[in-house]
């Protein structure tokens, strides 16, 4: 079932960059893997993928030991009483999305000797429920996050609104791309899920975050 989600999946990736003359192998599939069970998972490095994306900082605690020689991404809302131990676990924090967390995350990664990627959570859509900058005070934050010594910004992140039809994403895409262009071209842009991501790619995205397309039965 995983193997031929993930053969779907590539498809339909193949095709959307295609579609914008983009090279398929530019754009990295993060699996998300919350709520899984370890044997799903050791099936995902089974089939050789190694980018792992978490939304809970406890549940990546609880299995990262047994699942070596991945490259961990923080993808959920990260809380500041848990940034000590993500900075141990995750190569790139995406959900950076308020000064305070930016500051104590380059103090914990400070403390280890570890310089800390990560991408700024931006809030293209209006909702409450999401969180990140506003897209107009982004040169404010990026100036403030790039003083501190043990964070290192390598793009942009969002969220677009949950909706039945997925071009319905494209506007909340292409405004996180605005922001990445206007402050740094060279920035990754995390964008797009299961249900949205073709809409991602071609408008722009580097990164997807696929966890129910992956493991659900089709």
């Amino acid at each position: 079932m995983i193997e031929d989600n993930f053969k779907i999946i590539f498809e339909k990736i193949r095709g959307a960059a295609l579609k914008i003359k983009r090279d398929p192998k530019e754009i990295t599939l993060v699996c998300v893997v919350k709520g899984q069970e370890l044997t799903q998972i050791k099936e995902v490095l089974r089939l050789g993928y190694r980018q792992i994306g978490e939304n809970r900082v406890q549940e990546a605690l609880n299995i990262y030991k047994q699942i070596p020689g991945v490259d961990w991404h923080m993808i959920g809302h990260l809380q500041s009483n848990k940034v000590k131990d993500a900075v141990k676990i995750f190569d790139l924090i995406h959900s950076v999305d308020s000064i305070g967390l930016a500051k104590e995350i380059n103090k914990q990664a400070d403390r280890i000797g570890k310089v800390q990627d990560i991408l700024i959570e931006v809030k293209t859509s209006g909702e409450d429920s999401k969180f990140g900058f506003a897209a107009e005070k982004m040169p404010e934050a990026y100036d403030s996050i790039s003083k501190l010594n043990n964070i290192k910004v390598r793009g942009l992140m969002t969220i677009a609104p949950l909706t039945q039809n997925s071009a319905e994403a494209r506007p909340y895409f292409a405004a996180l791309r605005k922001v990445r262009d206007s402050l740094d071209s060279s920035w990754v842009l995390s964008m797009g899920m299961s249900d949205d991501f073709e809409i991602a790619i071609e408008e722009g995205a580097d990164i997807l975050r696929i966890g129910r397309a992956i493991f659900s039965r089709q």
